[in-house]
């Protein structure tokens, strides 16, 4: 053969490897049998058994290659592929023809086709007809596939041993294979199932233990056996079902018949044999978990049981001893009463108790239905508490009549005693509240404060003879209570046991309570004095303070406007002022009078006074202060004088300096910024004044400008 068909033969051979040139001629005739563009070229195994079970099953084509001798071998048998492909071209005989070389270039099947169309250019190179062929635009496919055919035939009979051979010798090691894995899987089945059958009866095994720890360590050998023994068979029962799957798909591939196991091996009977031991598990973990409930509940109320048995054994302890004793026979009244009280007490506490002598009864026998290993002995204990139970019961009864008996005899005193607790105990609380209040000291400052004790006092006074009468009850129910033990020798105590009050500590009170009376008069009476003379004093004082404010306030404001207003001269203003000073002066006799009435009313220790606002603090500093602005005001005019004298300022000038400091000072800050706003000394605003005042004078001498002190002497209340 000339090594360039050679080459082109296992170039094509190279390429049926994968399957998809087999698949491009059936697509190419019958689409509708293969879906082309869902076949991938790195799955050659799916695409040739795609392609020869399709030509099997459509096309009537026999199977003449196993997908795996033409991808597990480096050189596949071309004489095989050649055969099939020239079924193939006798299938599709009666069909379309195939398509020409210009279009299979550009279709889908250009790569898988190509391997025919090299066939076909060998086959023309050797038939000695590579002109006509390449000079044709669609050579004959027919005569190519012909072609192709008898090289088949030509080297089919030198190769027919050897392939039955390697058929052969397949079939037997696939054989041995099967075998292998049909002994596998009745080991695995046999040994699983006889685990199976061993463990079955472990779970299956429901005896009860007694103590906890027992079913503590059932507990941990079950745990155990879920945790190391069972995930193995898991996974042989798994092993088991994919080897039996696997044996099945390859007996079918082989068209062997299906691998039956030996009887009670199917895999649905170890599904059943396993099931009956999922079931028995849960069923044991169930029986594990209820048997530890029932021991926890068994160990809890045999704790239970112990502990109320105890407590009631400590219980009634000398209880017996105590319920025979009979010494209520030489018992005092009280002394009965207090038994008696103490027998109610223990009859509570004895019906508090019956309780727990049914909870101990309980427990028993919640013990016994639970079977309870330690049965007898609680049984026995809980019967002698019931026989003590039974037996307190009636000694209790007993002593209650005796104690009830007894106290039939005294019960006649004992409600006067009552009674006379019950009434002299308020009586003598009244009694001592009444001495309490009486000899209570009072602090008054107004007259309607003393006027509401003294009417308090009345109201007291008009309950006096109601209290006699109570008093003379309680000692009547004494007297009765005398003649009784008198009458009937009855064995009394010397006390009344409801009370530590006796008729003599009450007569002694209420004598008490009569002298404190008219002492407490007298100190109303002498203190409703004492205020009126307060009162008096502190209306004296108001109304002498509420004529000096003012007045002060009045004379104040009229200095403040004599320094404002601008009418006459300075002396007429300092003579006017004067005259001020000397009246004020001559008020001074008014001031030390109020000074006497304060002294009086601090005296008295007045702190407050209702009809008034003023105080003598407030009339001093008033005094004080219009003392020192008089003093003031007349000192400044007087060097406003000085200064106009010194300066030779005239009368008008004067005038016009004080209207236009009093028209920017509106606020009377008594002070001037540049601005006119209040914020620079009075001193500097006149400087300024006064020298715009000299530039615009045709004469300086004529009009000089004032000093400082004219202005900043200036009193505060102008």
């Amino acid at each position: 053969m000339k090594p360039e068909l050679q080459r082109s033969v296992k170039i094509g051979a190279h390429l049926w490897k994968d399957g998809l040139g087999f698949c491009a001629l059936i697509h190419r005739h019958r689409p509708e049998l293969i879906d082309y563009g869902k076949l991938r070229k790195d799955d050659p195994m799916t695409n040739l058994n795609t392609a020869f079970d399709v030509a099997e099953k459509y096309l009537d084509i026999p199977k003449m290659l196993d997908a795996e001798d033409i991808v597990g071998t480096a050189r596949p048998d071309e004489k095989a592929i050649m055969t099939y492909v020239s079924s193939f071209y006798h299938a599709f005989s009666g069909a379309q023809k195939w398509p020409s070389l210009s279009a299979v270039h550009h279709a889908p099947l250009q790569g898988s086709l190509s391997f025919t169309f090299r066939m076909v250019h060998a086959t023309k190179c050797m038939m000695g007809q590579q002109t006509n062929i390449i000079s044709t635009l669609r050579p004959d496919e027919k005569a190519v596939m012909t072609y192709v055919s008898c090289y088949y035939h030509a080297f089919s009979g030198k190769q027919k041993a050897e392939t039955a051979a390697n058929r052969i010798c397949k079939v037997l090691a696939v054989n041995q294979e099967n075998e292998q894995l049909m002994e596998d899987y009745e080991k695995l089945a046999s040994d699983l199932l006889e685990w199976i059958r061993r463990t079955i009866p472990w779970l299956e095994n429901r005896l009860p233990e007694n103590t906890m720890q027992a079913m503590q360590q059932k507990l941990e050998d079950f745990r155990d056996y879920r945790r190391l023994h069972k995930p193995p068979k898991v996974q042989e029962k798994c092993q088991l079902e994919i080897n039996f799957n696997t044996l099945q798909t390859k007996l079918r591939l082989s068209n062997r018949p299906a691998f039956m196991p030996s009887e009670g091996k199917m895999v649905s009977d170890i599904n059943n044999a396993w099931g009956n031991l999922e079931g028995a598990e849960k069923g044991y973990e169930e029986w594990l978990l209820n048997e530890i409930r029932r021991l926890e509940r068994l160990d809890h109320l045999a704790e239970k049981f112990r502990q109320k048995a105890a407590i009631h054994e400590a219980w009634t302890e000398g209880k017996e001893d105590m319920l025979q004793k009979r010494d209520y026979e030489t018992a005092s009244l009280s002394e009965i009463k207090a038994l008696l009280k103490k027998h109610e007490a223990f009859e509570s506490d004895l019906a508090a108790h019956q309780d727990r002598v049914e909870q101990i009864a309980a427990i028993a026998q919640e013990l016994n239905e639970l079977d309870y290993y330690d049965s007898p002995s609680v049984n026995a204990r809980c019967q002698r508490i019931c026989d003590q139970w039974d037996a307190l019961g009636a000694l209790t009864q007993k002593r209650s009549e005796a104690l009830q008996r007894t106290e039939k005899l005294l019960e006649t005193i004992d409600q006067l005693y009552l009674e006379f607790a019950k009434r002299a105990a308020p009586f003598n609380n009244w009694m001592e509240g009444a001495m309490e209040d009486l000899q209570d000291t009072f602090i008054v400052h107004t007259i309607e404060e003393i006027q509401g004790l003294s009417t308090a006092h009345e109201q007291f006074k008009a309950t006096l003879p109601e209290a006699d009468k109570e008093r003379q009850a309680i000692l009547g129910i004494h007297n009765e209570i005398a003649k009784i033990v008198q009458t009937y020798h009855v064995n009394m105590a010397g006390t009344n046991p409801y009370t530590t009050i006796n008729p003599q500590e009450i007569n002694a009170k209420w004598e008490k309570v009569r002298q404190l009376v008219p002492q407490r008069d007298q100190a109303l009476i002498e203190e409703h004095a004492r205020q009126q003379n307060n009162e008096r004093l502190r209306r004296q004082f108001a109304n002498q303070a509420n004529v000096i404010g003012p007045w002060i306030q009045t004379k104040m404001e009229e200095i403040g406007r004599i320094s404002i207003e601008m009418h006459g001269t300075l002396e007429d203003q300092l003579t006017h002022l004067r005259q001020y000073e000397k009246s004020i002066v001559n008020y001074k006799p008014k001031i030390d009078q109020l000074e006497g009435d304060h002294q009086l009313i601090q005296e008295a220790l007045i702190f407050d006074n209702k009809h008034t606002n003023y105080t003598m603090e407030h009339i001093r500093v008033g005094w004080e202060q219009l003392l020192t602005t008089i003093a003031r005001t007349i000192n400044e005019i007087e060097n406003q004088i000085l200064t106009r004298d010194a300066k030779g300022i005239s009368q008008e000038q004067l005038n016009e300096f004080r209207a236009s400091f009093n028209h920017f000072d509106r606020n009377l800050v008594f002070t001037l910024g540049p601005n006119m706003s209040g914020t620079a000394p009075i001193m500097d605003e006149f400087s300024f004044s006064s020298l715009s005042s000299s530039s615009s004078s045709s004469s300086p001498s004529s009009n000089p400008p004032l000093p400082h002190a004219f202005f900043q002497s200036r009193p505060p209340y102008c």
